[in-house]
């Protein structure tokens, strides 16, 4: 087996400072880093609970939005929906509880990745110790 040491989902959007400020201003997600990509441009890593999304470089297309999703575990998604209306992001679909348990809220890009906002609820069998 590889001996991963780190990982991160990169993306690299239509509109580079757009996405930034989505991932930045919006979902409020805390920057890790930002580097250099040549050519006056920069690329920003954000934190993301355990693991980290990158946006650097550019895409000519919009990407298949069901081609990569993002899930984003939260502790209460009826507070994270508030807040994130707030700033303005569009709701693509309301909280709600999955047949599988978890309480499920998307919102998306502005290139219209997907991304799953997740709240697994204290009765949820994952939380129960054996």
């Amino acid at each position: 087996m590889v001996n991963v040491v780190s990982s991160r989902v990169l993306v690299h959007p239509t509109d580079l400072e757009r996405s930034r400020a989505f991932y930045r201003d919006v979902l409020g997600l805390a920057i890790y880093r930002e580097f250099a990509t040549g050519g006056g441009e920069y690329g920003t890593v954000f934190f993301l609970g355990g693991g980290f999304l990158e946006l650097s470089g550019r895409s000519e297309r919009v990407p298949e939005p069901a081609a990569v999703q993002l899930w984003l575990q939260v502790p209460d998604v009826e507070e994270a929906r508030q807040e994130l209306a707030g700033r303005g992001a569009v709701i693509a679909r309301e909280p709600v509880r999955e047949p599988w348990g978890l309480v499920e809220m998307w919102v998306a890009d502005p290139d219209g990745l997907a991304i799953c906002v997740v709240e697994v609820p204290e009765d949820h069998p994952v939380r129960r110790r054996g």
